[in-house]
């Protein structure tokens, strides 16, 4: 997990705009917020133990929740540390929590000017250690969380993290009593062995028997220990009948769907589905859905050695993805596969849980398999990558063709985990240009992820946290600093607050026309407006600017300059450049006073908030 933990290397201003952005986004996914004031709470354990066992996140206790919203409950220090000695002393005692994952640089007790809180970044558990429970009992204390908080898992969930855990015996292994060669369909085997001596022409395993390619291929097996023997899941999947698949002994759940949707409904104009046409085992589901997804593609004329090749790193990186699809699902599950083609994106979706976290998965390299016979049988076939690389593959060809990056996203009770693949480039040339249009040259700055944020917020008109978690292989708290940059830098605009909170592309220009259309003397200089107040005589305009701007104002004339001039959200540096006074003497002389009188409201509550600004105060 990526984190921005909290430690000295960060300003203690870059601290306290921290805490602000995560009040800012509210609680969610990854954001829980606890008051502490009546000292530590044991309800803190069923939230590490649902961030631990989902994509990790972070706690904040010294936080309480109002009517109004979010504020500080006004822990002191003394109350902070004791908060953190008893969470050290209970994160280590499996008497509460199962296993201890936090490092001394996850816990961090931050001053946010006189009120203190303290941090827990929780990291999101690894396979091997989940489940991470509470109260000792699995079944009673494992949980995991939503959009809506933490939820306790049923037994059957916690199974199934157990079975991911310990993967040395794989699922697709599983021997199933009771079937026989009666329920294989041997046409799709005889298509495999074709497939398979075309890819490997002099591999031993060429000249085997059915029965013998099926055990090499690990459809078929003996327990050493027991000296059962019989199909396995993996082989009634990939060449069994649709109805013994669909046995209770088997995959009762089993049911793979095709969908394309040419429109704005949701209508499907083709599909395929198991309708009794065809046997719908994984082989067969497999090459006709690849097929139909590999023909929508652009197949542009390219030669290698003085051979024309039809196929494209896209192509290829369908491929890929397809036999992803049916290598890491989890047909346990109360879900199957499914493939939707819009004419923006494909979805690939299946059943199971991710074993490995969103920034494994972009960071590649890792390999973490359910079913290693379903893997090795896509490999044989020259269909799959192993020791991680077919997650490269299928970045890398979907980078070549300029379109967005694909990007998991998990979906809860049924478990399922989505492959989506844009069709569309966000980072096209021409939406470049437009955002340097509408942004200026700041945009020639930016690294990819913020061109990546902004031309999605062009693009979708609006954009969120939850939307950029599925876009971005970032965790949330880098990118609230990347949304905290880009509203610094004035590119974007915030609305609305907590699970609420959307941003806009800051529209300088057309906001500015409509300011001044709406009150030009609001936007007028200050030159401008004593140019208005003062009588015209025979002097210059630059003289008058120059008498106007030079001598000294009463305190009637600035208030009146700085509410015309405050009907948004201003900085003090916004208004001192307004004024042509220093940022300090705004500061320690002026606001004080327009504050103590109620001219002027802050935008945060507390004073040395960094991002504070100030507006004219509004009758009620």
């Amino acid at each position: 997990m990526t984190s921005i933990s909290m430690t000295n290397q960060y300003s203690t201003e870059d601290q306290v705009a921290y805490i602000y952005e995560l009040l800012g986004i509210g609680e969610c996914e990854e954001i829980e917020f606890k008051s502490a004031k009546g000292g530590f709470a044991k309800e803190i354990w069923p939230t590490y133990s649902a961030f631990a066992n989902t994509h990790g996140g972070v706690i904040v206790l010294g936080v309480k929740e109002e009517n109004d919203g979010l504020r500080l409950s006004g822990l002191t220090r003394e109350e902070a540390e004791q908060c953190k000695d008893k969470l050290w002393s209970q994160v280590r005692n499996k008497e509460v929590i199962s296993l201890c994952l936090l490092s001394n640089e996850d816990v961090q007790i931050i001053d946010v000017d006189g009120s203190f809180v303290l941090t827990v970044r929780v990291p999101q558990a690894t396979r091997i250690q989940r489940p991470i429970y509470w109260k000792r009992i699995p079944d009673d204390g494992t949980y995991r969380r939503n959009a809506t908080g933490d939820f306790l898992c049923t037994p059957a969930e916690v199974r199934r993290m157990m079975a991911d855990a310990d993967l040395s015996r794989p699922a697709d292994g599983r021997i199933l009593k009771g079937f026989t060669w009666e329920d294989i369909d041997l046409p799709s085997l005889e298509k495999y062995r074709r497939l398979f001596m075309t890819v490997h022409p002099d591999h031993p395993w060429v000249t085997e028997d059915n029965d013998g390619l099926m055990r090499k291929l690990g459809g078929y097996r003996r327990d050493r220990e027991s000296g059962e023997e019989g199909f396995t899941l993996a082989g009634l999947l990939m060449f069994g009948k649709f109805e013994a698949i669909k046995d209770p002994a088997c995959a009762p759940n089993f049911f793979p769907d095709y969908k394309e949707i040419t429109s704005d409904s949701d209508r499907w104009s083709d599909c395929i589905y198991p309708n009794g046409t065809w046997e719908a085992n994984l082989f067969q589901f497999y090459r006709r859905v690849l097929q139909k997804l590999q023909d929508s593609l652009p197949t542009p004329f390219r030669l290698e050695d003085g051979v024309r090749r039809e196929g494209t790193p896209a192509h290829e990186a369908l491929r890929e993805a397809m036999a992803n699809l049916c290598v890491h699902a989890d047909y346990s599950e109360e879900a199957s596969l499914l493939v939707t083609k819009y004419p923006d994106k494909i979805i690939l979706s299946n059943p199971g849980v991710l074993l490995i976290s969103r920034e494994q998965f972009f960071r590649g390299g890792e390999s973490v398999c359910r079913n290693t016979s379903l893997q090795q049988m896509f490999m044989m076939m020259g269909q799959a990558e192993k020791a991680g690389s077919g997650v490269d593959k299928i970045l890398r060809g979907w980078k070549a063709s300029h379109w967005g990056r694909p990007y998991p996203n998990e979906l809860l009770r049924p478990n399922k985990v989505e492959l989506v693949m844009p069709l569309e480039s966000l980072l096209d040339p021409r939406i470049l240009t437009s955002l340097k249009d509408q942004l200026g040259s700041p945009i020639d700055e930016l690294d990819e992820n913020e061109l990546l944020l902004l031309a999605t917020a062009q693009s979708e008109g609006v954009i969120n946290h939850e939307r950029l978690k599925e876009l971005l292989p970032m965790h949330p708290a880098d990118i609230t600093k990347v949304l905290q940059k880009l509203r610094r830098d004035g590119l974007l605009t915030v609305e609305g607050r907590g699970r609420g909170c959307v941003y806009h592309l800051n529209d300088g220009g057309e906001a500015s026309e409509q300011m001044m259309q709406a009150a030009p003397s609001n936007n007028a200089s200050l030159e401008e407006q004593m140019m208005q107040a003062t009588p015209s005589n025979d002097a210059s305009s630059e003289e008058q600017m120059m008498q106007a701007t030079k001598r000294k104002l009463s305190a009637q004339e600035t208030e009146r300059l700085v509410c015309c001039f405050c009907t948004e959200w201003r900085t003090a540096q916004e208004i001192a450049d307004y004024l042509h006074r220093t940022k300090d003497h705004v500061r320690n002389v002026i606001l004080p006073r327009l504050l103590k009188q109620g001219v002027l409201e802050q935008r945060f509550s507390v004073k040395r908030h960094p991002n504070q600004q100030y507006r004219a105060g509004r009758e009620e």
